[in-house]
């Protein structure tokens, strides 16, 4: 329970945290330990640690089966499996990928290893997601590639953007690492555009320690993707191919394996704390929950709020209240892509919407150190930063 009577009590202004403990907006789900051990024992006792080994490849044949698709392919992250999907998938001679600027803060960085130049596109400020409409707005004779970005709460315009494919002749990847779980008009994400890029990072819905891959119904990019991240070695030892060292390890196999196991029982944990934060939050003045379309499949898995125009205390210093009683919250997606400082070049138009939609919101704690009750204490904190919001403010300017 959320004891804090006036805002002198707050950690901010000097007072003891409400949480012992910090509280994230990071999943750090782990898997059952035995079924862990059970999968490591497989690449133990067959003596191989990498390279393809037998748990990788049930892994995944398991994952093209979640996904309902025909290839797989595992990467040590999702980082490189988005470099060369990229790297398989850009048009000859085009040098452009079109994405939005309100995302992930290191995927621009990922298009330049590519060897590319993001051109930054404006969202919808409904789903905060890129569209056909202003991903066309960006394509011309240089593009290369369209890079989907699903945003963290529910999936962008996957048919818009698979007609402006068709249309332009331009491919199609998405970047699909915040929607493992979800389905666009009843189908799994995994198997629209060319591919889709997922992540198994620990704060991912498949907690692999580490790991990614790239969903497609090519064979042939599903096989070039295997030689990329094997050195560009084919089967027979020739090289075929520019490639990395990217290759998932067994070790890693296996956690993914153990989270794969669970994942259904994690979304409905992650539900029961989406439905606790949106019971408590319909009551708090000014706060908007961005809510999962539940006609779709839903992970849950993160929480985003809106500070709407009523709101009497800026987000800065809601964060600074926030990060004082141990809650790990962050704004979303901010600063945008364009206005951050880059080695590489970037290209941007007016991203006005863009702009203001970065200052709007914010993501609240979340997964496996997350319970109901911790919801409730949440809520009622901000609720008490609304009610108290002149004395805070008075404070704040001392």
């Amino acid at each position: 329970m959320f004891s804090k009577t006036q805002p002198a009590e707050l950690g901010v202004f000097g007072g003891p945290p409400a949480f012992d403990t910090i509280r994230s907006i990071s999943n750090l789900v782990r898997p059952d330990v035995e079924r862990f051990l059970s999968w490591s024992k497989v690449f133990h006792d067959a003596h191989q640690y990498t390279d393809h080994g037998a748990v990788e490849r049930e892994l995944e044949k398991r994952l093209a089966l979640f996904h309902d698709v025909e290839y797989c392919v595992s990467f040590a992250g999702g980082f490189w499996g988005l470099v060369l999907a990229m790297k398989c998938l850009a048009l000859t001679g085009k040098t452009e990928v079109v994405m939005p600027s309100l995302t992930y803060r290191r995927l621009a960085d990922i298009v330049a290893w590519a060897g590319l130049v993001p051109h930054f596109c404006e969202v919808d400020p409904v789903t905060l997601a890129i569209t056909a409409e202003t991903a066309a707005r960006c394509i011309n004779e240089n593009t290369a590639l369209i890079l989907g970005v699903h945003p963290i709460v529910n999936c962008c315009d996957v048919e818009g953007l698979e007609r402006l494919s068709e249309e332009t002749g331009i491919p199609l990847l998405f970047d699909a690492v915040e929607s493992v779980y979800e389905s666009v008009n009843g189908r799994k994400v995994g198997s629209f555009g060319q591919a889709e890029c997922f992540s198994m990072q620990s704060s991912k819905l498949f907690n692999a320690f580490e790991g990614g891959y790239v969903t497609t119904n090519d064979s042939a990019l599903a096989a070039r993707l295997r030689d990329m991240r094997h050195f560009g070695l084919r089967d027979d030892g020739t090289v075929d191919a520019i490639g990395i060292d990217a290759k998932q390890n067994e070790i890693h196999a296996s956690m993914a394996l153990a989270a794969l196991e669970d994942v259904d029982a994690q979304v409905e944990r992650n539900r029961r704390r989406y439905q606790t934060y949106k019971r408590l939050l319909a009551v708090v003045p000014d706060v908007r929950l961005l809510t999962f379309d539940e006609s779709e499949r839903c992970g849950y898995k993160n929480i985003v709020i809106e500070l709407l125009d009523g709101w009497p205390v800026s987000r800065e210093r809601v964060l600074a209240i926030l990060h004082a009683e141990h809650l790990l919250t962050r704004p979303y997606y901010y600063p945008p892509l364009h206005q951050k400082r880059t080695d590489y070049r970037t290209i941007a138009g007016n991203l006005s919407t863009t702009e203001q939609l970065a200052q709007r919101f914010l993501m609240l704690p979340c997964g496996h150190f997350v319970d109901e009750a911790d919801v409730a204490k949440i809520v009622t904190l901000l609720g008490f930063i609304h009610t108290h919001a002149t004395e805070i403010n008075e404070r704040f300017q001392k």
